[in-house]
């Protein structure tokens, strides 16, 4: 299975990096029947969402019964960059009324899917999407962008650790100034060297295997417990 998610990255990288452009540039209505579903179900003030792209999307297939039983909700799509994330924000998070919302994205900016690299334009996505989120009541958790030292699909990329390490530390920053916004760094935990992943955690460099996630689980329910006990509008 994991071999088969991986070769599905792939492909989609290829055909983003492709210029190919459908109707659908953000793919907003990739998860249409299931967040009708969850609407239809009625608010649940548990409820956490994960946008992101194949690294939120894969951990949901890994890892199935992980989201069900924390009140989570996967929204990754493959290969897509910031600014894809952001034009379908309303649909996969905001019309789903979370009480927080997790977001993990900047691999596929730095490995340019959608054009050439500008960390200023990607730092204003996230941005963007944290405002969107704090304007409906919904607390945000920005998280780090994993450790990678390259991406199969676009060799071309040489200084991936230090595009990832000065987007972390914006990311970071921007996060201990804002009310109500949180930095979970998985950084740390998932590399050895310090410039790309730990070689248990991943199959191919780029995206977490089932122990990586188990990694990524043990930070992120951390975070979660925490703010249940320290902040009265999560409980």
């Amino acid at each position: 299975m994991k071999y088969i998610l991986i070769s599905i990255a792939m492909f989609w990288n290829l055909f983003s990096c492709s210029g190919a452009k459908s109707p659908d540039w953000a793919d907003k209505g990739r998860y249409l029947q299931e967040n009708n579903m969850l609407r239809a179900a009625g608010e649940d003030s548990l409820r956490v969402v994960m946008m992101g792209n194949s690294i939120t999307e894969f951990w949901v297939e890994l890892h199935p019964d992980f989201f069900p039983v924390n009140h989570l909700v996967g929204r990754g799509i493959s290969g897509q960059v910031s600014s894809q994330m952001l034009a379908r924000f309303r649909q996969d998070v905001i019309n789903l009324n979370p009480r927080l919302v997790v977001i993990n994205c900047g691999t596929n900016d730095i490995a340019e899917n959608n054009g050439p690299y500008d960390e200023d334009i990607t730092m204003d996505n996230i941005i963007s999407m944290t405002e969107l989120a704090l304007a409906h009541h919904i607390e945000v958790v920005l998280t780090s962008v994993l450790p990678c030292d390259g991406f199969s699909w676009n060799p071309s990329i040489k200084d991936a650790p230090s595009k990832i390490k000065r987007l972390n530390q914006r990311i970071m920053d921007y996060a201990a100034k804002m009310p109500n916004v949180h930095y979970l760094d998985y950084y740390p935990s998932m590399t050895l060297d310090g410039e790309s992943m730990n070689s248990d955690f991943t199959d191919d460099g780029v995206h977490p295997n089932s122990k990586g996630y188990d990694v990524m689980e043990g930070k992120l329910m951390e975070m979660l417990e925490k703010l249940k006990n320290t902040n009265t509008s999560f409980q």
